[in-house]
């Protein structure tokens, strides 16, 4: 096996574990905690500095420059009265680093009907959508997009991403990155007024749902989504990203029951009482 390959084995197999929330591995050798813990830890140097980047509910809060950008895309988005004022406010903030970092050419905002049932929310935009300016157009969106028409849901989605910049080398959106640009996409669900929303991939379900647990434990069930400021509330569903059913081809099975149960509460919705 070439250096390449192996290479990309590795990457395949540490994309898996990750999706999966593993998050730590076992040593050759057995330590005992117990007596470890009865060390005093080392005392890290003293730095000055930034303080660290936001973090999820419990931790930290957001260092200043993030509150700040935080806010303003909250003021930029409030003052958006359609999708493509909401799209074109995205496109002239300057406050989330990706823009600067990942992104070649644009934001990437949206595909899909402004007034659809289903919103669906993935992880951020890779190099095919950041050149052709909309999300889930690469492998893993032909594939979303076969899924979704076989359920049913090809004209009842609105497709978006937690992020509308590219992260550098396609890496996982951060914390602050998401909290950044999280006024805008509320905004959206404010202004498209889905029914449900389909959450597509760990870092995507994670952000919406403020939680720490992996993809492969939160997909199939049903969450109550709540915006900041608590007026929204809706059914989400978390489910697997494309981009892993590319390389793990025996979950689609999984990923296909999530859309059954979807589309079943979505009919149900629609029909009269």
């Amino acid at each position: 096996m070439t250096p390449s390959a192996d290479r990309s084995a590795a990457e395949s197999l540490l994309a898996f574990w990750a999706e999966a929330g593993v998050d730590a591995m076992l040593l050759e050798a057995p330590v005992d905690r117990i007596a470890a813990g009865r060390l005093a830890p080392p005392q890290p140097p003293t730095r000055k500095g930034p303080a660290a980047a936001a973090a999820p509910p419990g931790a930290a809060p957001p260092r200043p420059e993030v509150s700040a950008a935080i806010a303003q895309a909250q003021a930029l988005a409030a003052e958006a009265q359609g999708i493509e004022a909401l799209a074109a406010a995205i496109a002239a903030f300057d406050g989330c680093p990706l823009k600067f970092e990942g992104a070649a050419r644009q934001a990437v905002f949206h595909r899909g009907r402004s007034d659809a049932p289903v919103m669906l929310i993935g992880e951020g935009p890779g190099a095919e959508e950041d050149a052709q300016g909309q999300p889930f157009v690469g492998r893993a969106g032909k594939l979303l997009d076969k899924m979704l028409a076989a359920a049913g849901l090809s004209e009842r989605v609105f497709i978006t991403n937690t992020v509308f910049w590219r992260p550098p080398g396609n890496r996982t959106p951060s914390a602050s990155e998401q909290l950044v640009c999280a006024p805008f996409l509320e905004r959206a669900i404010a202004l498209v007024k889905p029914k449900m929303l389909l959450l597509v991939g760990g870092a995507s379900a994670k952000a919406m749902l403020k939680t720490e647990e992996g993809i492969l434990s939160l997909r199939g069930r049903w969450f109550e989504w709540r915006s900041a400021d608590g007026a929204l509330e809706l059914p989400a569903l978390p489910t697997l990203h494309p981009a892993f059913l590319l390389k793990q081809p025996a979950a689609k099975k999984r990923a296909w029951l999530d859309l059954l149960s979807l589309t079943e509460r979505l009919d149900r919705s629609d029909r009269p009482a």
